[in-house]
């Protein structure tokens, strides 16, 4: 067979799809979930865990039945639990700017209890974490996910604001677990109340007069 020197290398299929296949099925796999856990958080954001179907999860996502189990072998139940996950995430990276805006040790303390309370009072955030989340999943994987995400955050400021000597001498990580269960308490009754924002100022107050009296004297 004759062989023109001057045509271009041409690389066969078979030396592509190694590399190039893997990636296209990774790609299209991360969108499918993206999707899925899209259209499972608009749903129980607007109706509530117990009264959305399968059927209508993978319509929105534009999937198959078959994809949602794939992609969540659990079915509803693991999808809800992915939605949960990503909510807590992000309000983790929320209440963690809003602390780094200010400078002061205490400042980042207070100002991320109230990013906290802010992120709560979203109806989505209270339907799906406070409302469905405990019952759905059950109160120790609620929990879990919880502390996972938002006792280190809690910990580390607690610590910094010690180590600056703004807050009495005492073990951190005790303290964060008292500080983030008044916090999702403070949230769950701001979620209940018939008026949310007064709620919502009571609690920000009382939880700032729970960290000032933990406060290092003045010197």
């Amino acid at each position: 067979m004759h062989v023109n020197p001057q045509a271009p290398a041409v690389v066969p299929a078979a030396e592509e799809a190694p590399s190039a296949r893997p990636r296209t099925k990774a790609g299209q796999s991360e969108a499918t979930t993206a999707a899925l856990i899209r259209a499972g958080r608009e749903l129980f954001a607007e109706r509530g865990y117990a009264d959305v179907a399968t059927e209508e999860i993978v319509a929105r996502a534009g999937v198959t039945r078959g994809a949602l189990y794939h992609h969540f072998k659990g079915g509803k139940e693991e999808l809800f639990h992915a939605v949960v996950v990503e909510i807590n995430a992000e309000t983790v990276r929320h209440v963690s700017e809003v602390a780094r805006a200010q400078t002061d040790p205490w400042d980042q303390l207070a100002a991320g209890a109230d990013a906290f309370l802010d992120a709560f009072a979203a109806p989505e955030v209270q339907r799906i974490v406070l409302v469905d989340a405990p019952s759905v999943l059950g109160w120790d994987i609620w929990r879990a996910i919880d502390s996972e995400q938002g006792l280190g955050l809690v910990e580390a400021a607690i610590q910094r604001t010690i180590d600056a000597g703004r807050l009495m001498p005492q073990p951190a990580k005790p303290l964060a677990h008292v500080v983030l269960g008044a916090l999702n308490e403070a949230a769950m009754v701001v979620a209940g109340a018939d008026d949310p924002a007064a709620a919502r100022a009571e609690m920000s107050a009382t939880v700032r007069r729970l960290l000032e009296g933990l406060r290092a004297p003045e010197v």
